[in-house]
């Protein structure tokens, strides 16, 4: 294998192994690392998982039979390094590799900087897929280990990187959460029937079964869903993750709800384990302490024109450590946040009916056509999946 094919190839399986860290890893980014020894043989690898602290790139190190401690990286390492040149391990990794999907922090937060472990244990090369999305870290780790004489690579499987991270890129700059918009619509744009020919609080399936299931998937690697109250008047969803795969955080449901006209027996509140909130701009007492009363979270924000505020719902939820928001709305807030340039990536799911202009379209009185570039299609049964990014939440590669 040439130099360029070894270095995609050992990416690859770094990005498998960040892979078992989604859901998993929220708000820290999903993050794999292989390391290979001196003679390119693997030594050790490792994923991050937020609750069991260690980054990606020392619970690789740890896997490799380096003992360098998490408490003892800063300082009291490279002489822990020391005593243990004349072993085995570290005649091995000496001159060795790193794989690692995202630049080694250099920073103290939970965890000391991954950047003095690498160096630490002596390896001669880093490859990173790509910088780090932090104003305040990006490129930074780089220049310290190649200060300390190692050489660095950025970019093998970049874009494949960064897929896996956009809430992080889009959270870490911005405070916000990447907000993925999904619609399953017809043919025409529709996303419901005409007025009188759908049983009100039963949900209508506009898409077929494999499409509804690819749905999960989307919500299992979300913090947060989000319909509007029109949906729950309409359709009565539950808006459960039911991939069945592991999450660290319970997906958060929340509703925009201007007037509180949230029924209280619907699915949402009945089910609500403190993961139901809904954000309204009204100050009727009555009806929030009896939502209260049932595990539903109520947020009051000022009106703007008399509908809840858009950005300030977003600003709370970054403030709380939502890194990407799945939205599942109906007509009024898919226009509403296309319009307003809140939407990151668009994920449609398109069946091959017509439904006729007396159908609920799925956008209406969109004040300026919105370009999408790079569509990935996917097909699920009979139905297709239409993906695009509109806001690419990363910033530009750098060299350091």
């Amino acid at each position: 294998m040439t130099a360029p094919d070894q270095d995609t190839h050992w990416m690859h399986r770094a990005l498998e192994l960040a892979r078992r860290g989604i859901a998993v890893t929220s708000p820290n980014p999903a993050v794999g690392c292989v390391i290979l020894d001196r003679s390119g043989q693997v030594a050790g690898e490792g994923w991050h998982e937020y609750d069991l602290v260690d980054h990606a790139e020392v619970a690789a190190l740890k896997a490799a039979g380096c003992p360098i401690l998490l408490s003892e990286v800063e300082g009291p390492a490279v002489c822990q390094f020391a005593e243990w040149v004349g072993t085995d391990t570290a005649n091995r990794l000496k001159g060795g590799t790193a794989y690692v999907t995202l630049e080694p922090c250099n920073h103290t937060g939970r965890t000391p900087p991954c950047t003095q472990a690498l160096i630490a244990a002596g390896l001669g090369r880093v490859v990173a897929a790509t910088i780090d999305p932090n104003p305040n870290v990006a490129g930074h780790g780089m220049e310290a280990m190649q200060a300390a004489g190692i050489e660095i690579t950025i970019g093998p499987c970049e874009k494949e990187a960064r897929r896996l991270n956009e809430g992080f890129a889009r959270w870490s700059q911005h405070q916000r959460p990447f907000v993925l918009m999904k619609v399953a619509m017809t043919l025409d744009g529709r996303i419901a029937p005409p007025a009188g020919h759908h049983q009100v609080r039963e949900p209508y399936w506009i898409t077929s079964e494999e499409a509804r299931a690819a749905v999960q998937p989307l919500r299992w690697k979300a913090d947060a869903v989000m319909v509007g109250v029109d949906t729950v008047l309409a359709d009565d969803p539950m808006l459960t993750d039911r991939s069945g795969l592991r999450r660290r955080r319970p997906l958060q449901r929340l509703i925009l709800d201007s007037a509180l006209r949230m029924p209280l027996d619907c699915k949402l509140v009945n089910t609500a384990q403190s993961d139901v909130a809904v954000f309204t701009v009204s100050n009727n007492q009555a009806r929030i302490a009896e939502l209260r009363a049932r595990g539903v979270r109520v947020e009051i924000l000022p009106a703007d024109a008399g509908r809840v505020p858009l950005d300030r719902v977003l600003d709370q939820l970054g403030s709380e450590g939502i890194l990407t928001l799945l939205t599942e709305t109906g007509t009024r807030l898919n226009t509403a946040l296309l319009a307003g340039g809140h939407v990151d990536r668009v994920h449609f799911f398109v069946s091959p009916q017509i439904m006729g202009s007396d159908a609920v379209p799925a956008f209406k009185g969109m004040p300026a056509s919105i370009p999408m570039a790079d569509v990935e299609v996917e097909r699920y049964g009979n139905d297709l999946g239409l993906s695009s990014l509109l806001k690419d939440p990363w910033p530009p590669t750098q060299q350091p």
